[in-house]
């Protein structure tokens, strides 16, 4: 059974950091994109960044360009996002979620839809 299981949620004050992680289980990772998307209350999932299957290839919201990173682990079936210099407009669920499809161009990951997996997500709150 595919499984993605985000955690390292949590609160935290504005200007604060957390680190989220996805870690998969029944699928190999390496063969998969991965990407982070968030949900705030009342509004629209929106995307967050994606790493291609080698961690080769990142494509960042311009709302978290220089604040979050994206990286992986492929020898632990992980993916780690860091989020710093947090603020009260990234609060919300994030889910990250694995794709099979191969894209030659990043943009392509930013919709959900080429998505295969999706994990539970966990809830960030960032305090003002």
């Amino acid at each position: 059974q595919v499984q993605l299981a985000e955690s390292g949620g949590g609160v935290v004050q504005t200007g604060g950091s957390l680190r989220l992680s996805c870690a998969a289980s029944g699928l190999t990772l390496s063969r998969y994109a991965v990407g982070w998307f968030r949900q705030a209350p009342g509004k629209e999932r929106e995307f967050v960044v994606h790493i291609n299957w080698s961690g080769g290839t990142t494509d960042y919201a311009d709302s978290v360009k220089g604040r979050f990173t994206i990286s992986r682990d492929n020898a632990k079936n992980t993916v780690t996002l860091q989020m710093n210099s947090l603020k009260p407009e990234d609060t919300a669920v994030y889910y990250c979620a694995a794709s099979a499809a191969r894209f030659s161009s990043s943009s392509s990951y930013r919709s959900g839809d080429v998505y295969n997996y999706w994990g539970q997500g966990t809830q960030v709150t960032v305090s003002s």
